[in-house]
């Protein structure tokens, strides 16, 4: 279906992905339940592992949300995380910020650290990190931004000109913001990463994920790492992350007001000894989030100052908030990163990077705010 591509986000996500349906003039595409497809198909697919109708629907709705030529689809965003690092090899080096998803970490420390690819971290909110960048000769420069979960906001344009200085290509993930809030690739990165099971699906009932780019190899890259290495997504996955794109701006926005409120409440109101949300005005790098974000997101980092105890009694107490990993959906979430979402990262690395038993994220959802507010009210007063 032949969409402007200059239509505003919301009207291409509602009407991109209409194709494979002309004999039927479905307004939403089915599901194709299918493992295998009849050779010489006028579409070219095969089996399932290496293309679907699904997937290829979701990859152009990806690609134009993010501002980008291509888009490749996988299983989780883990799956994508393996499919980009599977391209380095033997003696690569990747310089990554400090503050990783705990899974990234797992990744390189457990699985590819077996295959000779080692990692420097660096804090890329210093300038230092970009004048020193070059000097490890990366294969691969790899951020977050905003980060997980401390909410470090990098500045995505600046780090993609030290890198490609450093012969080096950019990897941001872009899970926290989402295609709304930001795009990697406008602002420079050469590859732009996103768990689709969060935000961009957003109804907590799929895995999915993807990587964003604008260059060709790259692309072949993904789409070899996705058939080679069985990283496809289901095809039902799919349908349900193409579903929730269609009210990514709606939800995106509310996520973003509630999340603010509820960072103010926690700040001005709680004694918490810091409270992390980008659009918060005592954000670090408030004034860099204004200007390379649509909105804050969802995401609130907290710490209360209570010890280890009382941090997951306080937790335990929530009402509207239940304690699981993952974020982004419509439903409120609060997590102990130092127990659950970072348990792999060894605690001395943790407490550097500021993840202390004390930090509480919560992933703030479409609710009524107030109602949020007193949760936590009625939560920590159990506590005190």
């Amino acid at each position: 279906m032949a969409i402007d591509p200059d239509a505003g986000f919301e009207t291409r996500a509602i009407h991109l992905g209409r194709d494979f349906v002309s004999d039927t003039g479905a307004v939403i595409p089915p599901v194709w339940l299918t493992s295998t497809f009849e050779y010489g198909n006028p579409n070219g697919f095969d089996y399932t592992r290496s293309g679907n109708p699904n997937f290829r629907l979701l990859d152009r709705a990806v690609a134009s949300l993010e501002g980008a030529a291509f888009s490749t689809c996988f299983g989780s965003g883990v799956s994508a995380i393996t499919a980009v690092v599977s391209t380095l090899k033997s003696g690569d080096v990747v310089v990554a910020e400090e503050n990783l998803y705990g899974c990234t970490f797992r990744l390189f420390a457990q699985v590819f650290a077996k295959f000779g690819v080692s990692v420097v971290y660096l804090d890329f909110t210093g300038p230092a990190s970009l004048e020193t960048l070059a000097s490890h000769s990366p294969a691969l420069v790899w951020i977050e931004s905003p980060t997980n979960p401390n909410l470090k906001v990098i500045d995505i344009a600046a780090v993609a000109e030290a890198a490609h200085a450093a012969g080096a290509p950019l990897l941001v993930d872009n899970t926290f913001a989402s295609s709304y809030v930001q795009r990697p690739v406008e602002l420079g990165a050469d590859l732009s990463l996103i768990s689709l099971t969060k935000y961009a699906n957003g109804h907590s009932d799929a895995l999915a994920g993807a990587v964003a780019t604008n260059s060709e190899e790259w692309h072949a890259k993904m789409v070899f790492a996705q058939k080679a290495l069985g990283l496809q997504p289901a095809p039902l996955d799919c349908w349900l992350v193409s579903r929730g794109l269609k009210t990514l701006a709606l939800r995106m926005e509310r996520h973003s007001e509630n999340a603010l409120a509820f960072a103010l409440f926690l700040e001005e109101e709680t004694g918490a000894v810091s409270v992390r949300h980008p659009f918060l005005p005592s954000h670090p790098q408030h004034e860099l989030a204004k200007r390379q974000m649509r909105g804050g997101s969802g995401i609130v980092t907290a710490d209360f100052g209570l010890d280890l105890g009382e941090t997951l009694a306080f937790l335990e107490r929530l009402q509207l908030f239940p304690k699981a990993e993952s974020l982004g959906g419509i439903e409120s979430l609060c997590c102990h990163p130092a127990s659950m979402t970072h348990a792999s990262v060894p605690r001395e690395r943790r407490e550097a990077v500021g993840i202390t038993d004390s930090l509480v994220r919560f992933s703030v959802g479409l609710e009524t705010v107030e109602d949020l507010v007193a949760d936590v009210r009625q939560a920590l007063a159990t506590v005190s």
